[in-house]
């Protein structure tokens, strides 16, 4: 991470907001572990449809000390509900292309299902809970702003 990433680091949580691109071998640095069994990674890309229509980018925008505070919570919620070594969240932010990461989750186990559950939680909960939006732009109409809680057919997200 850069001089641009606003992040924290607590209890072998670590979360990040950037407006660089993300790189998913520097998160997967911050949950390695000689305990950990498994470690499972997602990276949420920008995809060039949404309902039908052509995406041409999303711009993503946050309350930083809102959103880190948040994410931090949930990091350390889900490390003690499933035992987890580390966990790692960092969301880009700014415009994202088609093919390109917004969000990587990284979390270390020591066993893997544990590290399953525990990503898939990580990002629900992100996308429910920080205090980021995106704007779709798509080709020949107006942008839509999303909320994270308003998941895919809403209409201010993550």
């Amino acid at each position: 991470m850069d001089v641009e990433t606003t992040e924290i680091k607590d209890d072998a949580c670590y979360v990040g907001l950037t407006h660089d691109h993300l790189s998913v071998n520097n998160v997967m640095g911050r949950v390695r572990s000689p305990q950990a069994g498994a470690i499972v990674m997602f990276a949420g890309t920008t995809r060039d449809n949404f309902d039908g229509k052509p995406v041409k980018e999303l711009q993503y925008s946050a309350y930083n000390p809102l959103a880190l505070r948040t994410m931090l919570s949930i990091c350390k919620e889900i490390r003690s509900e499933y035992g987890l070594i580390s966990i790692a969240m960092v969301h880009r932010l700014g415009t994202v292309p088609i093919g390109e990461e917004s969000i990587i989750i990284a979390v270390s186990a020591p066993h893997r299902q544990a590290a399953w559950r525990a990503g898939e939680r990580a990002l629900e909960d992100c996308k429910e809970r920080v205090e980021i939006w995106k704007r779709e732009e798509f080709e020949g109409e107006d942008g839509v702003w999303r909320a994270n809680r308003d998941g895919a057919k809403g209409t201010f997200m993550s």
